[in-house]
């Protein structure tokens, strides 16, 4: 938590610098649209795509059918400002040395059986509460607002199939559903960070994308790190949720990871939606 905290007082001062500058920029506070708070991190929308399925193919399970896209990696990122692609570099770099299943068990251990290396955003925000059934319809509905269905073999919040969903498909919808999530995103890089894993500089690269914490962003990140997510023991059915929210909410209560005291069941990929650029 030390080490956490340090981190995140850091940065408090970056933040400031930063939110400083963009409000001069912007003048006078005004209502923003959903389009100003897609590009309120200075990037453009094509760098915003291509660092988001960069990321997305990053941090999927590492198959082989994943590790062969890493060769594309370079050629992608090459329109991104230096600091997002040396970032996304460094991580391509550690994982393309690394043996084949030695990266698989590595992936594994970081981020299904560690509760700060969740990729499920909405653990993060509402943990193993009825809430967070109505968090994942949302995110739901996100998708069908676009015109897709996520497969029913994974749940909506997955950051993978997140980044995909705004990478691919709807900037400005993946764009809210990551903002929404951003203490549990800023969680998740801060840990690797402090584990020094090969997955960190994609989180870098991933932030780099987000408007800067604010206050109460960076206190939410502090009670995460102190706490955890929250915890619920009583069952979904009676508290008003309708039955697919309920249905979602149900799911995660048999997901294998997420968990620091999960044992992990072994790999298993995660099906991405088609219809990459």
């Amino acid at each position: 938590m030390g080490a956490l905290a340090r981190l995140l007082g850091r940065r408090t001062g970056e933040d400031a610098v930063h939110g400083a500058a963009v409000a001069a920029a912007r003048g006078p506070k005004s209502v923003r649209s959903p389009r100003d708070l897609l590009h309120a991190s200075g990037l453009d929308t094509p760098q915003l795509r291509i660092t988001w399925l960069a990321a997305s193919w990053l941090l999927s399970y590492p198959d082989a059918a994943v590790r062969e896209r890493y060769a594309d990696l370079a050629e992608l990122t090459a329109p991104l400002p230096a600091a997002l692609r040396d970032a996304v570099a460094g991580s391509l770099e550690a994982l393309r040395a690394m043996d084949p299943i030695a990266l698989q068990e590595q992936y594994v251990d970081t981020f299904d059986t560690r509760r700060r290396g969740c990729l499920h955003l909405t653990y993060f925000s509402h943990g193993d509460t009825r809430r967070r059934g109505m968090a994942l319809l949302r995110i739901k509905q996100d998708f069908r607002a676009a015109g897709l269905e996520a497969g029913e073999k994974e749940l909506p919040d997955h950051l993978p199939l997140v980044l995909e969903f705004a990478a691919a498909h709807d900037p400005e919808r993946g764009a809210k559903i990551l903002r929404a999530n951003r203490p549990g995103v800023e969680l998740l890089r801060l840990h690797l960070e402090e584990i020094d894993s090969p997955w960190h500089g994609v989180l870098v690269a991933l932030c780099a994308t987000l408007p800067p914490l604010d206050a109460d962003d960076r206190a939410a990140v502090l009670r995460l790190a102190e706490e955890g997510p929250e915890e619920e023991t009583v069952g979904l059915d009676g508290y008003g949720l309708d039955a697919d929210a309920a249905a979602l909410g149900g799911q995660t209560f048999a997901a294998s990871g997420c968990e620091s005291r999960a044992t992990a069941p072994g790999p298993v990929p995660v099906d991405l939606l088609r219809g990459r650029p």
